[in-house]
């Protein structure tokens, strides 16, 4: 375990506290935000901002097998992958691992493999990781292992996913794609339809199922929700099952739905800095000005979680408060972490330190932890007054 920084006052910055951009001072004692006369180190020129927290992130899986012929130990994936999230002011991640029919890195064989390596990793992260699940809704089989694994590695994230009816659509207008979606996993395109064809015409046994894994996350404190919701209908549906997060809608009216029934709607952040969905689906920067977003996610490149609050103050849709609350305050808020997503008194020393003319990041505390050091901002902490002894490494 990386121990914490001594006892330091982190002075001249410009701050995010109580919602505004402040030039004030930032205290660090014991993992936490303090008060004292402690060493100074002069970060003028700097943003402090609380750490950023990521909902759903799926860029391990290149760590993981940078090639999809080419796997690396999970141990070597996931450490890559914490460094990767440090470096680019990540404090807390979930990391998003499929249990679906598809087989191959989504199988529920995958994901229990992978929740292993994690146990034995989690210990020496630098980054506070957790596993969301997304769970295919017609995943017949392995309900309750699935619930067995929530108890065994305290999975306190899900997500509902279904991608039974895009594997059908492209067998019929892109049969080229799904041969390469089954090779992906290997299996030749045939026995995938197989596999799709089986799950489609036990079709009626998912409503049951999902409501049976919405009572047992409800009383292991399960936060879940869905993916990908095409419509309002479908939105309704999970919400009135009790899957009130709504991640990447795929339309206007089921983002409306979420947040006329107080449902938290999370959006892509790549989305955001490319103008719009590699996917095809609907502008994250469109809901955003409509008022329909409440938190950004990583998806899968973690440098666009800062790059879309700066590019949504670029833009003149929010403030750089109100934007760096979508990475920060709100997700804390989704999932139920009253001790970050801000900077105040007793909260955990979670920061970002971010060069304002390069709007690098240049700096990463994680609970009180140095997790990432790079550029001006490290000879600042080498040479200053208060002569941190490095200890990210």
């Amino acid at each position: 375990m990386i121990p914490h920084l001594p006892p330091l006052r982190l002075t001249g910055a410009t701050v995010l506290r109580d919602g505004a951009m402040q030039d004030r001072t930032v205290a660090i004692a014991d993992g936490r935000i303090g008060a004292g006369p402690f060493p100074a180190v002069d970060l003028s020129g700097y943003y402090i901002l609380p750490g950023i927290i990521d909902l759903h992130g799926d860029a391990f899986e290149r760590h993981m097998a940078p090639r999809p012929r080419a796997p690396f130990p999970m141990e070597t994936g996931l450490a890559a992958t914490d460094r990767d999230a440090a470096a680019n002011g990540i404090t807390t991640a979930w990391l998003a691992q499929s249990w679906s029919w598809e087989g191959g890195v989504r199988s529920p064989d995958y994901a229990e493999a992978l929740l292993q390596a994690f146990a034995l990793y989690r210990p020496q992260a630098l980054t506070d990781l957790r596993i969301q699940i997304r769970y295919e809704t017609h995943e017949h089989d392995s309900a309750d292992r699935l619930l067995m694994a929530v108890e065994r590695y305290g999975l306190d994230y899900v997500i509902f996913n279904n991608h039974l009816d895009e594997a059908m659509e492209m067998r019929t207008i892109a049969p080229h794609d799904f041969a390469g979606w089954a090779a992906k996993h290997g299996r030749s395109a045939e026995e995938h339809w197989q596999i799709v064809r089986e799950a489609q015409n036990r079709a009626r046994e998912v409503p049951r199922r999902l409501c049976k894994l919405a009572e047992a996350f409800d009383s292991h404190g399960v936060a879940y929700g869905s993916h990908d919701d095409p419509d309002g209908e479908t939105r309704e549906m999970f919400s009135m099952l009790g899957a009130k997060i709504c991640e990447f809608p795929t339309s206007f009216q089921a983002a409306s739905v979420a947040k006329a029934v107080g449902d938290p709607v999370l959006l892509g952040a790549p989305n955001v800095v490319r103008g719009g969905s590699q996917a095809g689906n609907i502008s994250a920067m469109s809901l955003i000005r409509a008022g329909k977003c409440d938190a950004l996610v990583s998806d899968y490149y973690y440098p666009a979680l800062s790059h879309a609050a700066f590019a949504l103050v670029d833009q003149g849709v929010l403030d750089l408060p109100a934007a760096w609350a979508m990475i920060s305050e709100k997700p804390a808020e989704i999932l139920r972490l009253p001790d970050r997503g801000r900077i105040a008194p007793g909260k955990r020393a979670d920061l970002t330190i971010i060069d304002k003319a390069t709007r690098r990041v240049e700096g990463t505390i994680s609970a009180g932890r140095l997790t990432f050091l790079a550029g001006s901002a490290a000879h600042r902490f080498v040479t200053g007054e208060a002569q941190i002894r490095l200890a990210a490494e």
